[in-house]
């Protein structure tokens, strides 16, 4: 210890010293345990020898934010969590899970009538993803199918996966229930394969029109198949997407379709899709403005013809007296204006009728407008 911090020490009370003293004996206590909040000891980076120290791989696989034991779904750590950080959380769409919806219980009936078979559709998951991470995350062999929204002119994206297609062909060419579909790999795909898995993505695209049409009707029409994904680009890589991924079974055979649609494909019905259920009116009571609309006819008001006008400097109109007569320049045959208010509404000759005075409505007056 130096000067400086003996004198400090003398300085000091016996109950200070005392409250120093149990400090230090439990920061001891802690050391020795390896307390949960303790931080763990890496160490010098040196090993025993005096070498460098080598990582083993669980300490590499925290590092980097793989750890295996975590199958919770939590939160990353490491490099991971650097990775997720610069990923942007795009709005969510409530409408879509109504619309996939649909569409599974509409290819389910489309798909049993085109196969004469059993089929069960089941959506997995919709998410939203970057379009050129999900290009190079395609399993490959697979066929996309690009098609075309036509009243939104833009394009979306459907992808067959290889088990999928030959549990097709082997559906539509009569291959025997109960018995997995033979797969062919290393080859491209034939002009039969082609053709029938083309009819089944005709038959998706028509089944997705209609899951569309409560919210805005639209046609996808097929564009061009491939088997290629640097072909089958629709939108720069950085965009992204809503992805929905679909399960389709067929007894022991069965496979995958994703249905890929950019944000920008979807922005022209957009503030359809934020709605929380189907019609919803934002800002809107449609039973309200209909009840109003009936009490505003019931409503009474008055109506003043106007049988003259003249213009009186003050002075004269302060020597009125009883009996006093005032001439007007309007005469028997001239039309008289009916106001509500200030308001001029309707125009009329004037007559008699029961002995009292009445007015023919003959033309309506329409408003004038403010800004003139």
């Amino acid at each position: 210890m130096s000067d400086t911090e003996t004198d400090e020490l003398a300085q000091m009370s016996d109950e200070e010293k005392a409250v120093m003293d149990e400090w230090e004996s439990m920061a001891g206590d802690d050391a020795d345990s390896g307390g949960g909040d303790a931080m763990p000891d890496f160490g010098d980076g040196m090993d025993d020898e005096g070498g460098p120290r080598i990582l083993n791989q669980e300490e590499i696989d925290s590092l980097l934010g793989f750890d295996d034991d975590d199958v919770s779904g939590g939160e990353t750590s490491g490099v991971m969590a650097l990775i997720n950080s610069a990923m942007v959380n795009y709005e969510r769409l409530p409408m879509l899970d109504v619309v996939f919806d649909r569409l599974v219980r509409l290819m389910s009936t489309s798909l049993r009538n085109l196969t004469t078979d059993n089929i069960e559709v089941s959506l997995d998951q919709v998410s939203t993803v970057r379009f050129g991470d999900y290009m190079n995350s395609i399993p490959l062999p697979a066929m996309l199918s690009v098609f075309k929204a036509e009243e939104w002119d833009n394009n979306g994206l459907l992808v067959t996966d290889s088990a999928l297609i030959y549990s097709i062909v082997d559906v539509l060419l009569g291959g025997r229930k109960g018995t997995p579909s033979i797969r062919v790999e290393g080859r491209p795909y034939t002009t039969i394969e082609t053709k029938l898995v083309e009819k089944m993505v005709t038959v998706t695209l028509a089944d997705l029109s209609s899951a569309f049409d409560p919210l805005s009707p639209v046609s996808f029409n097929l564009d061009r198949m491939e088997t290629n994904p640097r072909f089958a680009t629709i939108t720069q890589s950085g965009n992204a997407c809503v992805l929905a991924r679909l399960r389709v079974d067929m007894g022991d055979r069965g496979g995958r379709v994703e249905v890929l649609i950019p944000y920008a494909t979807l922005e022209p019905i957009r503030e359809l899709l934020l709605q929380m259920f189907m019609g919803e009116k934002f800002g809107r009571d449609s039973i309200w403005e209909s009840h109003l609309t009936q009490e505003l006819y019931k409503t009474d008001i008055q109506l003043q013809a106007v049988l003259g006008e003249k213009i009186l400097p003050l002075g004269d109109m302060l020597n009125w007296k009883v009996g006093s007569r005032i001439m007007f320049n309007t005469r028997t045959e001239d039309d008289l204006e009916l106001r509500c208010g200030h308001f001029p509404m309707f125009t009329g000759p004037v007559g008699q009728k029961q002995g009292s005075i009445a007015v023919r409505i003959e033309r309506y007056i329409p408003p004038e407008n403010e800004e003139d």
